[in-house]
């Protein structure tokens, strides 16, 4: 892997800054980290916690009224893995958000339900299975590597 140990943080460009960070951060509750702002002082990108490690980056000033569809080039989603689908989907609806597709079992023998942002970034919520295709292909891995 070239010394890659993480996905550091994924950056989307958004047509309104505040509607977006009402959505990621008041919403889905991804604390804010940091701003950076340009000389002017004008907002230049805001930093938002997945994890310790893993941020997302929210840049205003989008072209587009919507994201790119599902076949566009691109970045086609961004899936946030859920330790519990059901109680995670039942908080995101009470928060105004509404699912664009019920839980569901995936092929991957995950189940999964989809959101989208203000801007129509494609959110999977993921819940994944104790033998899902994903995790039989970490432990084939790391019999290899033994």
């Amino acid at each position: 892997m070239l010394g890659i140990v993480n996905i550091g943080h994924v950056a989307i460009k958004v047509t309104d800054l505040d509607r977006s960070l009402d959505f990621y951060r008041d919403r889905l509750g991804f604390p804010e980290m940091l701003r950076l702002k340009h000389d002017n002082g004008e907002t230049w990108l805001v930093y938002l916690r997945i994890t310790d490690e893993q941020y997302l980056e929210i840049f205003p000033g989008a072209e587009n009224d919507r994201a790119p569809g599902w076949n566009a080039n691109g970045v086609n989603h961004m899936c946030f893995t859920i330790e519990d689908l059901d109680g995670t989907t039942e908080r995101i609806k009470a928060a105004g958000i509404a699912l664009t597709s019920e839980i569901k079992p995936g092929l991957d023998g995950n189940r999964q339900a989809w959101i989208e942002d203000p801007d129509g970034n494609r959110i999977e919520l993921m819940e994944m299975a104790p033998d899902c295709l994903q995790l039989q292909a970490i432990r084939r891995l790391h019999a290899e590597r033994a």
